[in-house]
């Protein structure tokens, strides 16, 4: 029902490149069991060129996946709405939302404009627990 989305330009070269090798192998491996049933002379050379193109084909495979995750790496991957990332980055952002919401509801509940530095001295029931900590002046 749904279409697959299309593979990135390398990584669907590599895989066209995959399967011309892999292709290539089959036939040299086609070519080299019928010689044997000949009794060509051609056989041994063939095999050779079969068991090296076989490597080559095991390289080519292996490259499909090396390109998609390098692809991914650097491009990023596609989210999908339904992903689990997603639901979870949602999620923290809701708590997130809610913690200032309640922050703000108690600094005015506390304090309502006490004047400079309202709320961050010793006593001041600072929700991070670090009351009158304020070294580097950064509250």
């Amino acid at each position: 029902m749904y279409a697959r989305p299309r593979l990135p330009d390398p990584v669907r070269a590599a895989a066209v490149r995959a399967v011309i090798i892999i292709a290539l192998t089959l036939s040299q491996l086609m070519v080299v069991l019928l010689g044997l049933l000949a009794g060509a002379w051609l056989v041994l050379p063939m095999a050779i060129s079969t068991l090296v193109s076989s490597v080559v084909a095991t390289w080519a495979v292996l490259d499909i996946w090396i390109t998609s995750q390098s692809w991914k790496q650097r491009n990023g991957v596609v989210s999908v709405p339904s992903s689990v990332a997603r639901a979870n980055a949602r999620a923290r952002r809701a708590e997130r939302r809610a913690a200032r919401k309640a922050a703000r509801r108690h600094g005015r509940a506390a304090g309502a404009g006490s004047g400079v530095g309202a709320g961050t001295g010793p006593g001041s029931g600072d929700p991070d627990g670090a009351e009158g900590w304020d070294v580097l002046g950064l509250r």
